[in-house]
């Protein structure tokens, strides 16, 4: 049997092709088991997973930053790239400013220096801000006029999606681990479903800025990311570690997670609708409350949460990009991975302000250290007379 030399041609092309596709699947298991064993240091290092936060941060910035330079051919333009690494920084800074304001107050007490940029910080802020307003006014120059005004409006949008959106995720992580580590392993999952799914039943196309997305998989997805979340949830809400809020503590210059888990975290017994009781032979089943939440944030992450990719793909589509950077071999760059993420943050911060938060003691006694001693002594005597109107307190304890 003879073989045409084209029959050969042919049959190369696809051993190299075969070969070529197992060795990016090969990158991509070995790297995404770095990831992920990543993820669980993360969890063991706790609060400490902020500098993490502000390290992805910056680096998501610097990928869209750099598209913007490469497809604008901006690299000429006099002090763009200075005056967007000063805005990050002016936005950042007014950002965790405010968080150092809430949640070390005790420490910024402590500090002359760090009284005078809380008392300040706004104001300091808004100076910063019109500093590198009026730089970017003084570098107009009239043959770039347009193309200027195109990369101010394009950094500026990158803040909002960036730091506004990490900002948040740091947000989530004091109200408590779980509230971080929860959302991201949702994501996680319904990415990973969604593609098994996909792979072995796929069958109807989802959406034509990924062609390769399936409905069989979008909805075997959501029915796996359900299923798991409902678990992790069950897990994580038996240990104090996940649970808490995160809070300072000014004696060991520390964070904590102690504390008397809210009612959220406490199992009760749940009455079944008579349908199921029909159906299971059960009338009552013990959950955790925030069992029932995941549900809610895994059928999000699901649902909605793909989007943030699906928006992505369409940006990269706009600028015949196929990732965002190569810092990642096998998975493109860090805001390729990040892209779901960031939307699914903003509303679990949504989500937790609308349904969850309560008055957080550790926040309020922070802002209370900070007053005058004649404030938190007028402080302590209304709310002790508040309790003895209540019967919380014996009548003669004030005198004890």
């Amino acid at each position: 049997m003879h073989f045409r030399p084209y029959a050969i041609d042919n049959l190369n092309r696809a051993l190299i092709s075969i070969l070529h596709r197992w060795k990016n699947y090969w990158i991509r298991g070995v790297l995404s088991l770095a990831m992920i064993s990543g993820f669980f240091l993360i969890i063991y290092m706790g609060p400490v997973t902020l500098i993490l936060v502000m390290t992805v941060q910056i680096k998501c910035f610097q990928e869209i930053i750099t598209i913007g330079y490469r497809v604008y051919h901006s690299y000429e333009l006099p002090w763009f790239r200075t005056l967007s690494w000063y805005f990050l920084i002016c936005v950042n800074y007014f950002f965790y400013g405010e968080t150092v304001a809430d949640y070390f107050g005790a420490l910024v007490q402590r500090e002359e220096p760090l009284q005078f940029l809380a008392r300040y910080h706004r104001f300091i802020s808004f100076a910063l801000y019109l500093a590198g307003f009026c730089m970017f006014v003084l570098s107009l120059v009239k043959k770039h006029y347009r193309l200027q005004f195109y990369m101010f409006a394009w950094t500026h949008v990158t803040l909002l999606i960036v730091v506004t959106q990490s900002h948040l995720v740091i947000q989530n992580l004091f109200e408590g681990m779980i509230w971080f580590i929860v959302p991201i392993s949702i994501v996680i999952c319904n990415d990973i479903m969604a593609y098994l799914f996909g792979f072995f039943f796929g069958r109807t196309p989802l959406i034509k800025l990924s062609p390769k997305k399936t409905w069989e998989g979008f909805i075997g997805g959501f029915f796996a990311t359900v299923v798991f979340g409902f678990i992790l949830a069950y897990l994580l809400s038996q240990f104090q570690y996940f649970v808490c809020p995160v809070g300072f503590n000014s004696e060991t210059n520390g964070f904590t997670v102690e504390c008397e888990p809210s009612d959220i975290f406490v199992m009760q017994e749940y009455t079944l609708p008579a349908v199921v009781q029909n159906t299971l032979r059960w009338k009552t089943v013990n959950l955790y409350p925030f069992q029932i939440h995941s549900v809610f944030l895994s059928s999000f992450g699901s649902l909605i949460g793909p989007f943030g990719g699906f928006f992505a793909s369409g940006f990269k589509r706009a600028f015949k990009i196929k990732d965002f950077a190569n810092t990642i071999p096998g998975h493109g760059g860090i805001m390729d991975r990040f892209d779901c993420q960031y939307l699914m943050a903003t509303f679990t911060h949504v989500y937790i302000a609308s349904f969850i938060r309560g008055p957080n003691p550790s926040k309020v006694l922070q802002q209370l250290l900070m007053l005058q001693p004649e404030q938190q002594l007028s402080i302590f005597h209304t709310l002790h007379s508040h309790l003895r109107e209540r019967d919380m307190l014996p009548p003669a304890s004030i005198e004890n």
